[in-house]
């Protein structure tokens, strides 16, 4: 079978051969792309989503669906649109429901890696910042202590630069944006996210003998979240057996960090 899903989405002339990471006769993980919403979303009804490609291109009996039997497909998890890694989902109603059952809990099932800017006070920590609606931004989370939901992030520092460092982030349940909104409360905003006091990553700001040729426009190293769902640990719905679930660093992550190595220490 395919190591690939291939999907197109008419309205937007977009094109996506996403990898395979995991599959089995109830699962089916892959490696989704920054850039591609999970699910639809409401605040941005012609932006093309993963979840609603993939339903209809089983409804359509594509090739990769049909050689698979699928009649079915739905997504266990959540990741924001420019967030990329792994992203699960069940082939049946009742592998869904035992997985709602796991990813409701506040059990550490995400690791997480994260650019930010500048670095953690100490090598490891842990955010405890409750988060809540934004009352003016529909769509969009904030700390919020008084009226907000529990919310717990752990951190550990893998690689500091001059201005930068590379984290590992493991929450404990998951609100929407909770890992971006506790690192830019903690002074360490994810770079190139925006949102929330995220920079973009520029070569020029690196290389000091840094020259571009004429006529070219430069372009950030990394252009979106630098966040990356590396692994996905949880018990198999069916077999109960452990798994882990990993994806490699995206190109963009790795160029990034490939610069700050050579420039940024």
């Amino acid at each position: 079978m395919n190591a690939t899903v291939k999907l197109s989405s008419p309205s937007t002339a977009g094109f996506w051969e996403i990898p395979i990471l995991f599959e089995d006769e109830h699962l089916l993980a892959l490696d989704k792309p920054a850039g591609l919403l999970t699910s639809p979303d409401r605040l941005a009804p012609g932006q093309p989503s993963m979840t609603k490609l993939l339903q209809d291109a089983v409804a359509a009996g594509k090739p990769w669906a049909s050689q698979r039997g699928l009649s079915y497909l739905a997504n266990a998890h959540r990741l924001d649109a420019n967030t990329s890694g792994v992203l699960l989902f069940a082939k049946s109603k009742a592998v869904l429901v035992a997985l709602a059952d796991q990813f409701g809990t506040d059990k550490p099932l995400r690791h997480y890696v994260a650019l930010v800017q500048g670095a953690p006070i100490h090598e490891g920590f842990e955010a405890t910042e409750k988060i809540g609606p934004h009352p003016l931004q529909p769509g969009r989370n904030r700390i919020d202590n008084r009226t907000g939901r529990k919310a717990r992030t752990e951190f550990q520092l893998l690689e500091k630069f001059s201005r930068w460092s590379l984290v590992r982030c493991v929450p404990h349940g998951e609100r929407p944006q909770q890992i971006v909104l506790h690192l830019s409360h903690a002074g360490i905003p994810v770079v190139a996210d925006e949102a929330h006091g995220g920079k973009n990553l520029w070569l020029s700001r690196l290389k000091r003998d840094f020259r571009l040729k004429p006529g070219r426009e430069e372009r950030p190293l990394i252009s979106r979240t630098a966040l990356h769902l590396e692994k996905l640990a949880f018990t198999h719905p069916v077999t109960q057996q452990d798994l882990s679930i990993l994806s490699e660093w995206p190109k963009d992550l790795r160029v990034a960090l490939k610069y700050l190595r050579q420039y940024g220490v």
